[in-house]
């Protein structure tokens, strides 16, 4: 159109509103590549996708897609793409370490299975080909039927995350005309050379590939973003709108001549020259501009993308809140800086020093760790300002220079709000003590338990799907009014000769509180050697001894000179500069105070009560208590003015949504069925029904002391009345009475009797007291050495005669789990499905290794398990381990089944949110790459992190009243994490305090799950945890993991013998 902008009377204009195109937007093979949503140019004719299936443009598979009655969703999916193109999900081999950038091999998988990118059918769908190109498949204009049109990406086009705006395609909707606004010259892609290296064309290929004569700048929401790509130039990926109040954006053309281009951040205007792309950089070169080029400034804007697809519609909607408080921010932007000192300075506090001389030009708001300055507030692109040196007087200029604009709900910014949060909880009169603020004015006395408690609050900022949120829980704090120094002289007069070894075994390991700081410390010795009169080195030089430091700097007086000092090693730790802090802090007992609950209270249920009606809050207490700090932060003057320094507001109400109660699950048994109640509790039908299978108890033994002999002999008998009504038929034990209790009375008689008699079965031990000792003994002969189940019962579980029917009744099940029987299971409409639990515990006798519990499904009713077990040292990554086990699982599979398993879903438990990261890029690809040890096996995939330490907390809502969450009920949106696909479960029934659900975070899906699969599928198997004829807040396969696991690591300190393996012998 000879550069002249084409006029477009009556038009919609502004963000995010897409304008028509007259010719199609064509590319050709082994041209560009599509990986995870941007477009780069490659030399392999492959197509590259990320987090999304590839098409296969050779080879047509059937879609196989199973029919899941139970868990199907009521709404068909609809495929737009038909036909031409065929979708094999994510079922490739391999899995690229390059998330689809379009330089691998072969083919690439990440974590949907939708076809193309993240995206289906663009707005014309009428039906989809191979044109060979890299960019992926090609809507077919209805009317010119071999002519493609559009490239598809969710059928829209933006700016994505790229630096140069000139062209992406990225998140952003298209309008509801779905079209793209005219350019007006041709845009030249043809000669820019290829990621990997410059291949010469083969021979025909035309020089320049013409999109089209009439297209434009693409439009997508309006935003810039920096692309996750090397080619900036071309940026197609997560863009989302910019902070408002953003300068326009100027682009230039390549070609001589050309005009620059300023426009507004909603739209760019129509170009008026070809639009070269050829001649770029990538982003780590550095290449002249051309001339009339605007000078090049290093600022990027970072954006964040739109939720992901997780939203269930399974289940009865119903109002829920949460301990989740909105919380809104006025700035635009926060803006960051980098700091240069010329000469440079060394001293982190001298840069500290000068900075905060120049106030005035900052603003008194200011976040700056040496190098790296945040402001709620945009200077100039370059500041450049001037301070002395005071030690030798020499002039330093100090260079500010803008390198990111942040929006407000950026993950950087959000450190800068926990920050002021902190300092928002200290006006209030809090006192922080380790991570949370506890108010010790309202301490509450249990003079009768020596105990005292503060009420508190933790609290953190996180941003979700539904925006910026304060979560905030509530929390106590239980101290002894004992003195580390009065426990002392306690375990003195109780045991003299081992004094110095009772005292390590008592406090090593265990938290103190130091109440004239209020800090916490873990004592990791004690110094027997050393005293309050000895002397330290304090940070200025000087010398001084303990008793003179707390007398200046506290005003305490020392009144034991002889006590010996409690040693804490904190973790190495760096300071900004480098500097390596560490060393021992040492502490007097006299002024530190046991935190936490007495082991033997633990044991006293009269005072576990009483501590438990202080700390054990329902719903409306705790939505009460949470009220109640909004009130004080919303009340208090100097609290509003600390937010409002960084533009922030707090919502004085907590959130309140809407969620799902999942259907009620049916429980199988071998000849019965039923439906769960409300309180998901079939403890009555689970003894009354006969379970699926049974083992016949034909040969067993039975060891007791003899002071025991009459509890004995009432538990045979009663195992007798009730196996016959149960379904299991039980003949007459082997009693073998033991003169004493002893461990090595146990353990001889015990391995007597398994030598004699090779045919046992079960060995049952009645224990007096709680025996740790007598436990890991009777279990390490049982489980190691000779391999035979085993079950130990303390006596004082059947010393009531009122109690022991039904305590006897689950003692029967428990025992006919441990000899591989069946006991109930729910229906799972997924054929040739393996269900694998995985949990960590550390291992107690080794402390620097850690033991993994593995345990997978091993037939489609889900009540057969195969369990195994490694253990690794910290250097040792987990998955060494896991592919061992996983590939012993998977043969086992075979030998019972004659088949492999087509689907595998793995439950991983014990991984936090930053190391969802490291899962998915290092974990899932090795555990890929194992499966190409089995010749043509390709399983499709869905790996799930469990989260049970969250301070999410769920209350049921109605009639301005909080209540307990119903099991099933379900959370997925507003509360969740904007980066990956979750949800959270409450499965479980709660009769004292809050709603405490589960996090579910897919890492990975190529299992053809969709939300409601997944969400029905994971509450499914928190029912089938034997142990407990109710719904569990885990899924039952990794409750079997982290009882194995912590067998393991407490008592065995070894793996088990291969023979149980089949066996939920660790029940």
């Amino acid at each position: 159109m000879d550069g002249k902008q084409p006029p477009f009377p009556g038009a919609p204009y502004g963000r995010g509103v897409a304008r028509p195109i007259s010719e199609p937007l064509v590319g050709k093979g082994g041209e560009f590549g599509v990986g995870r949503g941007f477009l780069m140019p490659i030399s392999e004719p492959t197509v590259g996708m990320g987090r999304g299936a590839v098409p296969a443009m050779d080879v047509k598979r059937p879609d196989k897609r199973e029919e899941m009655p139970a868990l199907q969703s009521e709404e068909p999916e609809v495929d737009p793409m038909t036909t031409k193109v065929v979708v094999p999900g994510q079922g490739s081999s391999l899995m690229s370490m390059f998330r689809g950038m379009g330089i691998e091999p072969g083919k690439t998988w990440g974590r949907g299975a939708a076809p193309i990118g993240r995206g289906s059918a663009g707005d014309f769908g009428a039906g989809v080909q191979s044109n060979m190109s890299t960019v992926g498949a090609s809507a077919l204009h209805p009317e010119k039927e071999q002519q493609p049109v559009s490239f598809i990406g969710r059928g829209f086009v933006g700016l994505g995350r790229t630096v140069s705006p000139h062209m992406g395609v990225g998140r952003g909707p298209t309008s509801p005309m779905g079209l793209l606004s005219p350019i007006s010259a041709p845009l030249s892609l043809a000669s820019m050379p290829s990621v990997s290296e410059d291949a010469p064309a083969p021979p025909g290929t035309p020089t320049k590939a013409e999109l089209t004569t009439e297209s434009v700048g693409f439009i997508g929401r309006g935003f810039v973003g920096l692309g996750r790509t090397a080619l900036p130039h071309i940026g197609v990926g997560r863009g989302t709108t910019t902070p408002p109040g953003m300068s326009p954006i100027t682009t230039s053309s390549s070609l001589p001549g050309a005009p620059s281009i300023t426009s507004p951040m909603g739209l760019l205007s129509p170009l008026s020259a070809p639009l070269s792309l050829a001649s770029k950089p990538s982003v780590s070169e550095d290449v002249p501009a051309p001339p009339g080029t605007p000078p090049k400034v290093e600022v990027t804007i970072e954006t964040v993308g739109e939720s992901l697809k997780k939203i269930g519609t399974k289940g009865n909607p119903v109002s829920i809140a949460s301990n989740y408080i909105a919380i809104s921010c006025k700035n635009e932007a926060v803006f960051q800086y980098h700091v240069t000192f010329t000469p440079n300075v060394e001293s982190v506090s001298m840069r500290f020093g000068m900075m905060k001389e120049h106030r005035p030009s900052t603003g008194e708001v200011v976040a700056f760790d040496g190098s790296i300055l945040y402001l709620p507030k945009r200077l100039d692109e370059v500041v450049q300002l001037k301070a002395e040196r005071k030690t030798d007087n020499q002039e330093i200029v100090i260079k500010i220079q803008l390198t990111k604009i942040l929006p407000p709900s950026s993950d950087l910014c959000i450190p800068f709000y926990n920050v002021v949060l902190r300092r928002v909880m200290k006006i209030l009169g809090l006192k922080l003590v380790g991570r949370n603020h506890y108010d010790p004015n309202a301490v509450v006395i249990l003079g009768k338990h020596r105990l005292q408690v503060w009420p508190g609050y933790s609290t953190s900022i996180k941003h979700t799907d539904g925006g910026l949120y304060l979560i905030v829980d509530v929390s106590h704090k239980v101290l002894r009014n004992d003195s580390v120094l009065d426990i002392m002289n306690v375990i003195y007069q109780e045991s003299r000769e081992s004094f110095q070894d009772e005292c390590t075994k008592e406090f090593v390991g265990s938290i103190v509180i130091t109440r004239y700081n209020n800090r916490t410390y873990r004592i990791d010795g004690v110094e027997w050697s050393k005293s309050p009169k000895d002397t330290f080195t304090l940070a200025d030089g000087s010398v001084t001894t303990f008793i003179e430091y707390y007398r200046k700097n506290y005003g305490i007086t020392i009144k034991e000179l002889d006590q010996p000092l409690l040693v804490h090693r904190p973790k190495e730790r760096s300071k900004p500069g480098g500097k390596v802090i560490t060393g021992e802090i040492l502490l007097l007992p006299e002024l530190s105070f046991m935190t936490g609950i007495p082991e033997k209270m633990r044991k006293d249920f009269r005072a576990m009560k009483d501590l438990t009606m202080h700390i054990n809050m329902g719903a409306e207490q705790h939505t009460q208590s949470l009220k109640k700090l909004l009130h004080n932060i919303n009340s208090n003057d100097e609290a509003l003015r600390e937010l409002e320094r960084w533009g922030l507001c707090i919502s004085p109400e907590i959130l309140l949504t809407r969620g799902r109660i999942l259907p009620s699950e049916t429980i199988c048994m071998q000849s019965a069925s039923f439906v769960t109640s409300s309180s998901v509790d079939w403890s009555r039908e689970v003894v009354r029904d006969t379970s699926i299978s049974t083992i016949p108890l034909n040969c067993w033994a039975i060891f007791y002391p003899r002071r025991a002999a009459d509890q004995a002999e009432e538990l045979v008998s009663t195992f007798s009345r009730l196996a016959g009504p149960m379904g299991i038929r039980i003949e007459r034990p082997i009693r073998i009475e033991l003169r004493d209790d002893r461990t090595e009375t146990f353990v001889k008689s015990i391995h007597s009797q398994l030598t004699s008699e090779p045919r046992l079965q079960l060995v049952v031990c009645i224990i007096t007291g709680n025996r740790d000792d007598l436990y890991s003994a009777i279990k390490k002969l049982c489980c190691i050495q000779s391999p035979v189940p085993s079950q130990a019962i303390n006596v004082r579980t059947i010393s009531h005669p009122q109690k022991l029917r039904s305590i006897a009744q689950k003692i029967l099940l428990q025992i006919n789990c441990k000899l591989g029987g069946e006991l109930w299971t729910v229906s799972v409409p997924l054929k040739y499905l393996m269900v694998i639990g995985v949990d960590v515990h550390h291992d107690t006798n080794k402390k620097s290794r850690s033991v993994m519990g593995f345990v997978a499904s091993l037939n489609s009713m889900l009540t057969k398990w195969y369990s195994r077990v490694t253990f690794q040292m910290p250097h040792e990554e987990i998955i060494n381990g896991f592919r061992v086990c996983l590939l012993a699982a998977v043969q086992k599979y075979y030998e019972v089944n004659h088949t492999f398993p087509e689907k595998i879903v793995i439950y991983r438990d014990g991984v936090s949110d930053g190391q969802l990261q490291t899962v998915e890029q290092y974990e899932i690809p090795q555990i890929l790459k194992c499966f190409e040890t089995i010749p043509n096996y390709e399983p499709k995939l869905a790996f799930i992190v469990v989260q049970k330490r969250i301070s999410t907390t769920m209350y049921s809502y109605g009639s301005d009243h909080f209540g307990t969450p119903s099991p099933g009920t379900i959370l997925d949106h507003t509360v969740t994490n904007r980066d990956w696909v979750d949800f959270y479960l409450m499965a479980h029934s709660i009769r004292q305090g809050c709603g405490l659900p589960t996090h579910y975070v897919t890492v990975y899906n190529t299992a053809n799950l969709a939300p409601d699969h997944l969400q029905r599928l994971t509450f499914k198997m928190c029912h089938l945890y034997w142990n407990w004829p109710g719904t569990i807040r885990v899924p039952a396969p990794c409750k079997y993991a982290h009882k194995l696991a912590f067998l393991c690591g407490q008592y065995l300190h070894s793996e088990p013998a291969i023979q149980l393996s089949e066996k939920l012998f660790f029940l």
